[in-house]
């Protein structure tokens, strides 16, 4: 009985540090300070009216939601308003604003309302990281995750967003979304 139980705590643990360093929780943002391309400037490509579209995914990897979404970024300096009003696929709706700083050398923080203290984040090349823990709305079950944004800009100004939330260290869900600018320009500059 012993043995079994080292043995399922050893697989355990072998499991969490392969996820925690190998997969996407491992990323970091100097990871793609070198690459070709526009650097990610939060003031420039999220900016003015902006469209959303994407998917989640839950625990067994199935899309358990589809969501349209409009942002309005504002910015005064370093400091931003990001509102967003989300229209998922059963017709419910859900709005949140953040408000953004960004700091020297590519750091970021971010607050929202349902944003437990205070999301921190860098951007780096053409990516941006945001952690945070967001609280649930109750009719969700109001629980706290762990979350972790990654977006990506692309070549046309597209940005591809992929977010994963943790509770107790696992993935419970996925954010898979693009966001470009809302009269189609794209954002890209040489």
């Amino acid at each position: 009985m012993t043995a079994a139980l080292i043995a399922a705590i050893l697989i355990l643990a072998l499991v969490w540090a392969r996820n925690r360093w190998t997969r996407f929780a491992a990323q970091r943002p100097a990871d793609y300070g070198g690459q070709d391309g526009p650097a990610f400037d939060l003031r420039t490509h999220l900016d003015g009216p902006m469209i959303c579209e994407g998917v989640i995914y839950g625990p067994l990897g199935r899309v358990t939601s589809r969501f349209h979404g409009q942002f309005t970024c504002t910015w005064d300096g370093d400091t931003g308003v990001m509102k967003e009003l989300f229209t998922y696929a059963d017709g419910s709706t859900q709005a949140r604003a953040w408000a953004l700083k960004c700091h020297a050398e590519g750091r970021v923080t971010a607050t929202a309302e349902d944003v437990v203290g205070t999301a921190e984040g860098a951007t780096s090349g053409p990516a941006f990281q945001l952690r945070y823990r967001i609280k649930l709305a109750e009719d969700a079950g109001g629980h706290v995750l762990s979350a972790i944004d990654w977006m990506y800009l692309t070549p046309n100004g597209t940005i591809t967003n992929r977010s994963q939330f943790y509770k107790f260290g696992i993935c419970v869900a996925e954010l898979v979304a693009t966001i470009r600018p809302a009269d189609g320009a794209g954002k890209f500059k040489e």
